[in-house]
């Protein structure tokens, strides 16, 4: 028995938990992963992917030297899918002049526009903020964007506009001080599976009460006390009936509301269509669960609302957003221990990577970039001169993708892509206009692990460091900054994140005559230095800091001991605004040949795209797709349970087999978005929500066909 001889301490690299992982080694090699007891996020739990799911670090498609396209020299050279022969290994020297070479040709012949990037939730703040630093103020370009898009864009959005701030506003673990909690659009057991543990140990130990509204019978509906099952898509004229009786049975807080808030008058008039009744018809939520969820939720002394992305990943996924904060302003349920608007990051680090700037909308710190004053910040922080700042928003993740070759709105064409680890591949919808556009970019660099659905697509792949093999920091879905500690040396010729970046952009310089000073980083701790200078939230936030527990931003300086829950005293924007909704329907209705409603999301031993644990020893727990369908729905299309089907939208087909369940409700099937050769977003549509452009993800039409047994998966697996 080999038995390790150190142990470091480090943070899980997979959901938004972020819990404390000890990674025990003997030399290079990481032999068990344990969690310690007073680990003040997970208290020693880990799940099934933080304690086992490390091992894609080893794996023998690990990409570990830079590669080019052999025909990458000549500009806008065919794309192809991966095959090994088409490439070549290089070295990072050429690899690197080859790209600054290729990125300031573009930004020279046809200006910043045709320039975009895509940022990285799996990557450390550090690494995030210098990419965006990189083509903000090198290229001057705003095109830079993250999977915020694709999650919770939404959320941020509502939660800015009603409140000036967008993340979580109290720490999961004070569920146990709620007497009553909501739970919404989030399979919690299987997508955030240690706040789960905390969950059921507030209902089981503490008496807290559930109220679970989901689409599914997820496993929280069996600690619930009220499970309401609406139909996907009708979020906001469930939540307005629950506001609808608040306000009508005089429920409300009355001195929280005068105090707090503005806009009361007019969004409590517009409730008036919201009756229960009316939202029994649209949602087919017995009318009786409405109010008793209303009353429930209210008259709590301490509620809060827990919800993930089957809250924003609509075209209406700002208005649904906003129907939560306007149940807690009309109950005062914000700005207290054990109570809150708490939206559950996906990956462990889109919060800290919205933070740092990774978005199209807002420099580090959510400062809008077509404010001045912000621009004229950030100019005199990077050492730019006056004017030098793009102030026009760039383009979201959705929009970069459709403005290649064509532009976008108010932007020209999209030439260049450079992707640090994201998988538009298999994270956009409507994946063959997806792969349609990227054929036609001139020239797209991928910085990742393994050659992803999208690196195949590349001309050139940058071999990148996993969490154990570099330093840095992950924010998490509490907002606390912890420590990602190096554990092992990369593997081959991988490097960290940061250090590419830093690299790539002191070449950039020098090809375009400017000075390389800004890029001079050692350490990434240097570089939290900096971000600490320019987001007014991380201004106490230093390495020597985070040894501990970590810091819940907002760190004021480097004696605060930061913010557990927000909003005690008032709102960023001085007052929480009320805004008025409207029912407006998921953009694609079913009908008699497209007759199911697919939604979309994750299963406990994957995540995301697949491209970490579809590397690990996880795949055989859960090695093939399958599609989740109600009996009684299976009855009437002719499918038994493990049956192959095909599913077909109006964009496309994938086949994969079925899970004949009582887990989904009539009329809905799911299919989890994880699994390459029956991608569900082959399916799913780019329709968006026009205030915070992230794509519908929840709601498309669908029609479900059985095939014959011997039918397979359209594609193989990774593995």
């Amino acid at each position: 028995m080999i038995t390790p001889d150190r142990t470091v301490t480090t943070t899980c690299p997979f959901c938004g938990v972020g819990c404390k992982l000890n990674l025990h080694l003997k030399g290079e090699q990481i032999y068990a992963v344990t969690s310690p007891a007073d680990a003040v996020v997970n208290h020693g739990n880990l799940c099934v992917k933080g304690r086992f799911g490390w091992d894609y670090v080893y794996h023998r498609k690990r990409i570990t030297t830079p590669l080019i396209r052999r025909e990458a020299q000549a500009p806008g050279a065919r794309k192809q899918a991966f095959d090994r022969s088409a490439w070549r290994e290089a070295s990072w020297d050429e690899a690197l002049d080859l790209i600054a070479d290729r990125l300031t040709a573009q930004f020279r012949a046809h200006g910043p526009d045709a320039l975009a990037a895509f940022a990285c939730a799996k990557a450390t703040n550090e690494d995030n903020y210098l990419l965006q630093k990189l083509f903000r103020s090198i290229f001057r370009i705003n095109n830079i964007d993250h999977c915020t898009r694709l999650c919770h864009a939404g959320s941020v959005v509502a939660l800015q506009q009603a409140m000036g701030s967008s993340a979580m506003s109290n720490t999961a673990s004070e569920v146990i001080h709620n007497d009553v909690f909501i739970v919404t659009g989030s399979n919690t057991a299987e997508t955030h599976p240690i706040i789960a543990i905390q969950m059921k140990a507030a209902i089981r130990k503490h008496g807290a009460k559930l109220i679970v509204i989901d689409p599914r019978r997820v496993e929280m509906v069996d600690y619930a006390t009220l499970w309401l099952p609406l139909r996907p898509g009708t979020d906001v004229p469930l939540y307005s009936a629950i506001a609808h009786v608040i306000v009508r049975d005089g429920l409300t807080n009355p001195d929280f509301i005068a105090a707090r808030t503005e806009g009361y008058e007019a969004y409590a008039a517009s409730l008036a269509p919201f009756t229960p009744e009316y939202a029994e018809s649209v949602c087919g939520v017995d009318r009786r669960l409405i109010v008793e969820a209303a009353h429930l939720y209210a008259k709590a002394q301490n509620a809060a609302i827990y919800w993930a992305l089957g809250i924003p990943e609509h075209t209406h996924g700002t208005d649904n957003a906003s129907s939560l904060i306007h149940l807690a302003f009309l109950t005062g349920h914000i700005g207290r221990r054990g109570t809150g608007l708490n939206p559950l990051r996906g990956q462990n680090n889109v919060q800290g990577a919205s933070d740092c700037g990774a978005m199209p909308w807002h420099y580090p710190g959510y400062q809008a970039v077509d404010d001045e004053r912000n621009a004229r910040f950030f100019e005199e922080a990077w050492g730019i001169e006056p004017g030098g700042l793009d102030r026009r928003r760039g383009l979201s993740t959705t929009e970069i993708v459709g403005a290649i070759g064509k532009g976008g709105p108010g932007h020209g064409p999209v030439r260049a892509l450079y992707v640090m680890g994201e998988n538009p591949m298999m994270s956009e919808p409507n994946l063959n206009h997806t792969r349609h556009q990227l054929e036609q970019i001139e020239f797209l660099v991928c910085q990742d692990l393994f050659m992803t659905e999208t690196a195949a697509f590349a001309d050139v792949f940058l071999p990148a460091a996993t969490f154990a093999e570099k330093n840095g920091t992950f924010t998490n879905t509490d907002r606390r900054v912890q420590r990602v500690r190096q554990a092992i040396a990369p593997r081959g010729q991988a490097r960290a994140d940061w250090e590419i970046v830093c690299d790539l952009a002191r070449r950039v310089c020098a090809r375009l005559g400017l000075p390389d000073t800004a890029w001079q980083f050692e350490h990434p701790g240097q570089v939290m230095v900096e971000i600490a200078r320019v987001i007014p939230d991380y201004a106490g936030v230093r390495y020597e800091r985070l040894e501990g527990e970590g810091l819940q931003t907002p760190v004021a300086d480097t004696a605060h001991p930061g913010t557990p829950f927000l909003f005690e005293g008032r709102f960023p924007r001085g007052r929480g605004k009320f805004r008025p909704l409207e029912y407006r329907p998921a953009a694609e209705p079913t009908d008699a040949d497209f007759p199911f409603i697919l939604t979309t999301g994750r299963v406990l031993e994957h995540w995301h795209g697949g491209s970490i644990t579809r590397h690990s020893r996880l795949d055989e727990l859960f090695p093939e797709p399958l599609m989740e369908m109600h009996p009684d729905d299976a009855v009437r299309v002719g499918v038994g349970d493990g049956q192959p089907v095909r599913v077909a939208s109006r964009r496309g087909a994938i086949s994969l087999k079925a899970k004949v369940t009582t887990k989904t409700t009539p009329g809905v099937v799911f299919i989890p978005f994880h699994f390459h050769e029956a991608a569900a977003n082959v399916l799913t549509l780019d329709a968006v929500d026009p205030m915070a452009k992230i794509p519908e993800y929840k709601a498309c039409a669908v029609r479900v066909e059985p095939l014959a047994e011997e039918a397979k998966p359209s594609r193989r697996g990774r593995r």
